[in-house]
């Protein structure tokens, strides 16, 4: 696989690697007929509230064909931090919105810096407000109405911007249910790149909608990464700790 998608990859995967669940979203009436406009506005009032988050997370990581799975803790101070932990503190990452880092004890390295590499890689702004989005089922890009049309095709609504940009094109399909981001899609067609990140599943939470199941496929030319995840035991605003520290003697990844 060529170096840029690995490298994608594999700073995704540190993301998310490095009780039963609770009942799935109430399926109303679907609705059709809102305006752009009114489309948004719905989308924005099923923002995740809280403080912190705390689950179990299950990747599961494929690629030509062979597959991976692992659990992790994993805990967010929305807004301020995410916190991976591997079973044994194996390997643990904090991503805050000033730098990601993360420490791998099997091969003592660490890493320790900034978003720039990742934003030059994908051809857009990369930024931890993009990242939390991700997990948390929102869009990558904010919605302004007067940037954004929409339409409704194979019973979605489908959502772009109204002048899509020359480098890459940029998709949201809404469930017409709970207005919930349903897949989000990123085209780098010069580039043969595609990220595709689907919600398979909601869940309710103290009256909160947040992913159940995730799925990430990442296409480069011919070639795919598929990443699954699976939030178990989600809790709310608790009182958690965010323990990060580098060990001494690691070397630094060079990137």
């Amino acid at each position: 696989m060529q170096k840029t998608l690995k490298f994608t990859l594999g700073v995704l995967f540190i993301f998310v690697f490095n009780c039963k669940s609770l009942k799935t979203i109430d399926k109303g009436g679907s609705n059709y007929k809102l305006s752009t406009r009114q489309l948004i506005a719905y989308n924005a009032k099923q923002v995740a509230e809280f403080k912190t988050l705390q689950s179990r997370l299950k990747i599961t990581y494929t690629e030509k064909n062979k597959s991976q799975s692992y659990t992790v803790s994993f805990r967010i101070d929305k807004d301020k931090a995410l916190w991976i932990n591997a079973p044994f503190s194996v390997i643990r990452a904090l991503v805050t919105p000033e730098k990601v880092s993360f420490y791998n004890k099997l091969d003592r390295t660490y890493f320790d810096g900034d978003y720039k590499y990742l934003s030059d890689l994908l051809g857009t702004e990369l930024d931890f407000k993009k990242v939390q989005n991700l997990l948390l089922g929102e869009t990558l890009y904010s919605l302004h109405t007067n940037n954004y049309k929409s339409s409704v095709d194979a019973d979605m609504y489908v959502v772009q911007p109204k002048d899509q940009r020359d480098l890459f094109e940029i998709f949201f399909l809404l469930n017409p249910d709970n207005f919930k981001v349903k897949s989000q899609q990123i085209s780098q067609p010069k580039e043969f790149r595609h990220l595709q990140i689907d919600y398979l599943n909601y869940q309710t939470i103290q009256a909160q909608i947040i992913p159940e199941r995730i799925k990430v496929m990442a296409v480069e030319a011919d070639e795919e990464v598929v990443i699954e995840l699976e939030m178990k035991g989600v809790s709310l605003n608790e009182n958690l700790r965010f323990p990060f520290k580098i060990p001494s003697g690691f070397k630094a990844i060079e990137l």
